[in-house]
């Protein structure tokens, strides 16, 4: 139901409201199984991509937080990432996440969308940063194909430590070609991991247009998704 209203209403809220334009819609699959990655620079970003990409329904992975609140409030925040697609993630738990991984896996398999931010949390300055090879793992298990998706302007969108957006920012999505990696189930597969990661996030980098930073971004803030 939630979906469904978002479908309707949203789209068209976010154009007139935030100008969002999107560019590459031609290269949107009709339906999954599909993986889509991106570049993250803002907690918005995990609404912008579905609503970029409708009607293709996406699924996210969201910090575990938002779905073990108490009361009304917590009761609310859960149903609402729930209604939404989100799949909770414990974050510094090796065990944890990759249980979240092998959810995302199901899912894809199972002939639906997931999407993920191959640096693994967002970028606090502009910047691209290596890949975690989680993206490569969830290629190599499921064989689906990849969409690249660049995401600029989301960061003046809504900034790190905004509560609400601001309106009239203008934000563009480009989508790139999907990508295929079925020619890499040959090589060892920490290797296949790595190098599967890193053509994704250049593929990201050729449509965002942001320096890349060749390490790990290993800075965890506050609502980051």
């Amino acid at each position: 139901m939630l979906y469904r209203f978002m479908r309707l209403v949203v789209p068209p809220a976010f154009r007139v409201l935030f100008h969002l334009k999107v560019e590459g819609q031609e290269n949107i699959p009709e339906a999954g199984p599909l993986i889509v990655a991106a570049n993250h620079q803002s907690f918005i970003d995990s609404y912008v991509i579905p609503v970029s990409l409708l009607p293709l329904k996406v699924v996210f992975l969201a910090k575990a937080e938002y779905f073990e609140g108490t009361g009304f409030k917590g009761r609310l925040s859960r149903w609402f990432f729930t209604s939404m697609g989100m799949v909770p993630v414990a974050r510094g738990d090796g065990s944890s996440a990759m249980g979240s991984l092998e959810q995302a896996a199901e899912i894809v398999e199972g002939g639906d969308v997931f999407a993920l931010y191959p640096e693994g949390t967002r970028s606090m300055d502009g910047r691209l940063y290596r890949g975690r090879t989680g993206a490569g793992w969830l290629v190599l298990e499921t064989g689906a194909k990849v969409l690249p998706v660049g995401l600029v302007g989301t960061e003046k969108l809504q900034p790190y430590g905004s509560r609400f957006p601001k309106i009239g920012t203008r934000v563009t999505v480009r989508i790139g070609e999907p990508l295929e990696f079925g020619g890499y189930a040959a090589m060892p597969k920490g290797r296949a991991r790595r190098v599967i990661t890193d053509e994704i996030v250049q593929a990201i980098q050729k449509l965002t247009g942001q320096e890349y930073v060749p390490e790990y971004n290993d800075h965890q803030s506050k609502g980051d998704s």
